[in-house]
């Protein structure tokens, strides 16, 4: 079992809460000058702990619970109907896993896609610097889930590498693209990603039955979330349609 005794935290004093207005929101943050590796990122997304760029942080709020750690199991995972259609629909598209990169075709489509899709959220407006510091890091080695049409890039989700999984750090995608359902067709590649190489979990950050855009992934069934101290199985909902 890895050691995280030594490990110190901090706390961010009360912030405006990204996902519910009028809430507000304190952050817990691994020390930045703590040494990381695969093994102390794996323990810590295990306690519900999520990266950005080379930080570790997890919600703190003493007034709030909203923010529960998801992580779907991957093996037993199987598309409802309308993940079914989001492949078929996708059919004519290609991916391929490389490693993460800040390149001009990658940032172009990133600065794009924040710009019309979450010009409300505090990730606006992009910059190069605030792409790279977000998503990338050189102890978590992200990898990367390029979706194409042809040679054109309509998608990207950085996917690290986990003792016990994947954790789903941030997709990007072509805001034209509506009716493709990207963001689904990647989690879709993703868990595909994990069962390929027999990794037990897809971690899919928190799940936030009150933010609209955060609520969406309760819907990969089966799934745990993290409660309290351990982790608590939550199975396919009744009447769906497998």
């Amino acid at each position: 079992m890895t050691d995280l005794s030594e490990l110190r935290f901090f706390a961010t004093p009360p912030h405006p809460c990204s996902y519910l207005p009028g809430e507000s929101a304190t952050t817990v943050f691994l020390d930045p000058a703590a040494p990381l590796d695969q093994a102390r990122y794996s323990a810590l997304s295990r306690l519900g702990f999520r990266r950005s760029g080379v930080h570790l942080y997890r919600p703190h709020c003493t007034q709030c619970t909203a923010c529960i750690p998801l992580r779907v199991v991957a093996e037993a995972f199987r598309p409802h109907r309308r993940h079914r259609r989001v492949l078929k629909r996708n059919a004519d598209l290609t991916f391929r896993e490389v490693p993460a990169r800040a390149t001009d075709e990658h940032y172009a489509l990133y600065a794009r896609y924040i710009t019309e899709r979450h010009r409300d959220g505090d990730m606006y407006p992009p910059t190069r610097d605030q792409f790279e510091s977000f998503l990338l890091s050189a102890w978590a080695e992200p990898r990367c889930l390029e979706v194409r049409l042809g040679t054109r890039l309509l998608g990207a989700a950085i996917t690290d590498r986990l003792d016990d999984g994947l954790a789903a750090v941030y997709t990007y995608f072509d805001p034209d693209e509506k009716d493709r359902s990207l963001g689904t067709f990647a989690i879709l590649n993703q868990l595909a990603w994990c069962r390929r190489e027999s990794l037990p979990y897809l971690y899919l950050g928190y799940w936030i039955r009150r933010a609209d855009k955060m609520r969406y992934k309760h819907e990969y069934q089966p799934c745990e979330l993290r409660l309290g101290e351990r982790w608590v199985s939550l199975g396919r909902p009744q009447g769906a349609t497998p």
